[in-house]
């Protein structure tokens, strides 16, 4: 846990799998992540389905935070458009691993959310955030 970030899993609410329900935070920098898809530095959308395109993404995320002087942990809030819910349910355990392995083991405050489409025609996930970076 950081300093700056406090999260919070409040009693009486279900407990949370791979998101936090509330990260306040204390002073730092607030970090602005725009939507990243599943290109790669080519800007060619990576082969496979929602658990690499997932991997690529938050890959994607991540990179433009430390950019800002960010790490995973900084994270306050992150936002997943996906294409195809039943989809995410089903992946739910593959894509905390992905998580876990590129991220860690603070989540932030997190909501995915169902889309028809997004501005990259293949892609099936899209992540975008807030960070407070000390």
């Amino acid at each position: 846990m950081t300093p700056h970030l406090h999260r919070l899993n409040p009693e009486g609410l279900p407990p949370p799998v791979g998101f936090t329900h509330a990260v306040t935070a204390v002073g730092g920098r607030l970090v602005f992540l725009a939507g990243q898809t599943a290109l790669d530095g080519e800007g060619r959308l990576v082969p496979g389905g929602l658990p690499e395109q997932f991997a690529q993404a938050l890959s994607n995320l991540l990179a433009a935070l430390r950019a800002a002087g960010g790490e995973p942990r900084d994270l306050a809030r992150v936002t997943v458009y996906a294409t195809d819910i039943a989809d995410y349910r089903a992946c739910t355990r593959q894509l905390g691993a992905v998580w876990r392995r590129l991220a860690g083991r603070d989540y932030p405050a997190m909501a995915v959310v169902g889309v028809t489409r997004l501005w990259d025609e293949e892609a099936v996930v899209e992540l975008e955030g807030v960070a407070v970076v000390p």
